[in-house]
């Protein structure tokens, strides 16, 4: 639920659901606040549940849950999933270590599972549990001048610098924390946390003191990270294994055993994936599901589409059979479904769209190919 809806109103907002929150869907012209955001800085109200563990052994019980290394020291975080016994992705984890405290930030949907499922493995250890959601306000600021912007408002510290790392301080007297992002618009970006009753202050001051910036909603974030070629939970992560979209900024191979994690080093191991995550430049814009072609063979399927304002014509993710690259290079054309008639369609490499700053969850793969 948003935290500051009169203000999104009072800024002509649409609203809109995700994950079983009210989040702002645009503004009006969003295509038009796309390209501001490329240029600028927008201000967008994250929708994350949030989940505090306190207690002695906090780091140990969630580092032992999780695919990546969770920090031990203050004021640093990291990028992380959470799979079943098969390798697949349950949910994507933003975890912090607040000192005391690590709050995870994750998909609004999967705040009370996770909670669930945690409490009944808890046993002995020293480990609290609490679902912290309606504490705090989240407030994504991203573009090219976004260090400026932060600079611009906050009191008694410099912005972060190291993805996921944060600094505690102050915007127009509202205590603030900071994040540096993985830049999953492509360019650079923090994310502001401060206590709920003090978020329509918060979202007040981001917008209107200091360097300018803009209100942008989750249709421009859409754009914004396809562009960017960042993989989103809902549409690319969610059941399926790491090593297939690619996400191995969330992948710690060197550290102990987690669930799921034979499965991640089994296909590790192998080489490569069955499967992968690739951009489209197809003719006409498809629905997700759509089926994509090489010949009359069907060889992968699209998870997200999208008109992209500043290529001004229709992209897309899809996952793919993982040789696909090196077949098209061969010669071999691509279609893709678009309201039951083949379109064509162009394999292109990710990101479509160069910012300043490439997104930190690019899919990786071990022996990458490269598409022309």
């Amino acid at each position: 639920m948003t935290l500051v809806g009169d203000l999104h109103e009072a800024h002509g907002a649409v609203f809109t659901e995700r994950g079983g929150v009210s989040v702002v869907d645009h503004y009006g012209r969003p295509e038009r606040t796309h390209r501001a955001v490329r240029n600028g800085v927008g201000v967008i109200e994250m929708g994350y549940g949030v989940l505090v563990v306190e207690g002695d052994d906090r780091v140990d019980f969630v580092d032992n849950a999780v695919s990546n290394r969770v920090p031990d020291s203050e004021e640093e975080g990291c990028y992380a999933l959470l799979l079943d016994p098969q390798g697949r992705i349950e949910t994507e984890l933003f975890v912090y270590n607040a000192g005391e405290r690590l709050l995870l930030f994750t998909p609004p949907s999967r705040i009370q599972p996770l909670l669930e499922d945690w409490r009944e493995k808890v046993f002995i250890q020293d480990v609290q549990l609490r679902d912290a959601s309606g504490d705090f306000g989240v407030f994504g600021v991203h573009g090219p001048r976004s260090t400026e912007k932060i600079a611009s408002v906050l009191n008694h510290a410099g912005a972060p610098e190291e993805p996921f790392s944060f600094v505690r301080g102050s915007m127009a007297d509202v205590g603030v924390t900071v994040v540096a992002t993985d830049a999953p618009t492509g360019e650079e970006g923090y994310e502001v946390v401060c206590p709920a009753d003090q978020a329509e202050r918060l979202f007040d001051t981001l917008l209107t003191r200091g360097n300018a910036a803009i209100p942008v909603g989750y249709r421009t974030w859409d754009t914004l990270t396809t562009e960017a070629g960042t993989p989103l939970f809902d549409s690319e992560l969610e059941g399926r294994v790491p090593n297939v979209v690619g996400v191995r900024s969330a992948l710690d191979f060197e550290k102990g055993c987690y669930v799921g994690q034979e499965v991640v080093s089994k296909v590790e191991n192998r080489g490569q994936p069955s499967n992968r995550l690739v951009g489209l430049l197809p003719e006409a814009l498809p629905d997700r599901e759509a089926a994509v072609f090489a010949g009359d063979e069907a060889v992968g399927e699209v998870t997200r589409a999208v008109e992209s304002p500043l290529l001004e014509r229709p992209i897309a993710l899809a996952f793919v059979d993982y040789d696909l690259p090196e077949r098209v290079g061969a010669g071999d054309g691509l279609t893709v479904r678009v309201d039951g008639d083949e379109v064509d369609a162009d394999l292109t490499t990710l990101p479509f769209v160069e910012g300043g700053v490439p997104s930190g969850r690019l899919p990786e793969y071990p022996a990458d190919e490269e598409v022309d």
